[in-house]
């Protein structure tokens, strides 16, 4: 991922992937899609949109002493939602 442009699509995905094989972090999924929905000046597609969306926020906790709010089971149904969104 070339950080002096806007991902593609396959870069979106390619973060997901990253994160369910755990080669990536949370936080570090989250402060590379945040910057990316942080850009008023951007326009998305809406599948773009909607995965980087989720990618912001990958990390928040789901309490003071529990997991992450989106399991890993919820990490691997948004990626094949993104595969299925973009087939159709």
């Amino acid at each position: 991922m070339d950080p002096s442009r806007r991902p593609t699509l396959d870069e979106i995905e390619e973060c997901f992937v990253a994160l369910v094989e755990g080669r990536l972090s949370r936080d570090e999924a989250d402060r590379w899609a945040a910057r990316w929905v942080a850009d008023d000046e951007l326009e998305w597609d809406d599948i773009s949109w909607w995965a980087l969306g989720l990618l912001h926020g990958i990390d928040l906790p789901a309490g003071r002493h529990a997991a992450y709010l989106h399991d890993d089971g919820q990490l691997r149904d948004w990626l094949a939602e993104l595969r299925r969104r973009r087939t159709v």
